[in-house]
């Protein structure tokens, strides 16, 4: 349907704005249009996508790994299992169990396939783990039931023999925001340009006459060799032939390229559900909720991964007889080692309460057990002298 009286819609001008580019002004600036592809070399070069890569991957790798075996209802530390020695010692003999877990969870935060390491074992005991190069372990899903098979090279291996870390959705945290990061990159790009080399247009000049495309481009090199880039950024312009130089207008938008670029760290943050502050974008951090941010850091971002990993180390690093009564725990209190007023606190109210007895806490805190550490009280109200803490291992009773 036409507009009334028969003439055509009247078009709404679109104001251009250096501050919030549009495609057509990247590209001619030299950047690369908002929402093209953008390979993860590219994407990880935004310091806002690398740094949450680094802060998920090396927190999870920090964290104390611990085996855990069922006995009479309660869970107990297990120190010599093979598995665990790979894991919490040296991988391989050229990877360190910390590069192994920061790596696999650097690759299912950027890569689609996710983190494959292959399992070598000698019997039923794994012996070493290694992460291949990409495409070297490849994996296809059955049409059905969603079963992988995995490939190393061209032989077909089983999927025990392969620890294998994937995102939700099939689908890595990058992938999904990769939209939101090819803004980001395209917007550093142009900001690299806009400042370094002076992309950015200052003014127009013009002549009353016409000069031709061999005047233009000789007065155009003329003046790029005379006061384009930074060293001569000030002097004193010289023009001739009546011509005039127009100084063009920063618009209110110009000014706020700084928020649009903000905008795109917190876009990256929530992709990768970290909190904003650990990216360093501080405007809106205070005191209160930046301590709220790291709990919920821990909660939100890094233990979901946590239990992708105990479960992946459960289902190959373990014998079906062994999976009922072992398993990988990491241990998450370690992120309180930092806050050593929260830690004791949490100690103290832990001891008077009974749920701990002091043996227990100096378990917790990496501490020999001490004579008379065993009982179970309350140093505010048990009325009865405590043994001396001489910080002396308990003696062992003879048996009859």
């Amino acid at each position: 349907m036409m507009w009334p009286f028969n003439k055509p819609a009247p078009v709404a001008v679109e104001t251009k704005s250096l501050g919030d580019p549009t495609a057509e002004l990247l590209e001619l600036f030299g950047a690369i249009p908002a929402g093209t592809s953008i390979s993860n070399a590219d994407a990880l070069s935004v310091p806002a996508v690398s740094a949450a890569v680094r802060i998920i991957s090396e927190a999870a790798a920090s964290l104390d790994l611990k085996l855990k075996r069922k006995v009479d209802g309660a869970e107990e530390d297990v120190a010599d299992h093979p598995a665990l020695k790979l894991l919490a010692g040296q991988a391989n003999s050229w990877t360190s169990g910390y590069e192994l877990i920061r790596d696999l969870v650097a690759a299912a935060l950027t890569k689609d396939f996710g983190g494959l390491a292959f399992v070598t074992r000698v019997g039923s005991d794994p012996r070493e783990i290694i992460i291949y190069r990409d495409s070297i372990i490849t994996y296809d899903l059955d049409d059905k039931t969603n079963e992988p098979r995995y490939r190393l090279g061209s032989l077909t291996v089983p999927a025990a023999n392969v620890l294998h870390l994937r995102g939700p959705f099939s689908k890595s945290p990058l992938s999904l925001a990769r939209g939101a990061v090819s803004m980001a990159k395209a917007m550093e790009d142009y900001a690299n340009g806009l400042w370094s080399n002076g992309a950015r247009p200052g003014g127009v000049i013009e002549t009353p006459s016409k000069l031709g495309s061999d005047g233009v481009k000789a007065l155009l090199a003329g003046w790029k060799a005379a006061f384009g880039g930074k060293a001569n950024a000030g002097k004193t312009a010289v023009l001739y032939e009546g011509a005039t130089y127009k100084q063009m207008a920063l618009t209110s938008v110009d000014g706020q390229f700084n928020e649009s670029r903000t905008a795109q760290v917190l876009e990256i943050a929530r992709a990768f559900r970290v909190p904003p502050g650990m990216l360093f974008e501080l405007s809106r951090n205070t005191w209160s909720n930046s301590e709220q941010q790291a709990k919920e850091f821990i909660s939100y971002a890094l233990v979901p991964w946590l239990r992708a990993l105990e479960s992946a180390f459960n289902r190959t690093l373990l014998t079906d007889e062994e999976r009922g009564e072992y398993r990988f725990a990491f241990d998450v209190d370690d992120t309180s080692q930092a806050d050593l007023t929260a830690r004791a606190t949490a100690i103290s109210t832990l001891i008077t309460a009974r749920v701990l007895n002091p043996n227990e806490a100096r378990d917790w805190l990496g501490m020999p057990p001490r004579a008379g550490g065993n009982e179970y009280a309350n140093p505010a109200i048990d009325t009865a002298k405590p043994a001396a803490n001489d910080n002396q291992a308990p003696k062992k009773q003879e048996s009859a």
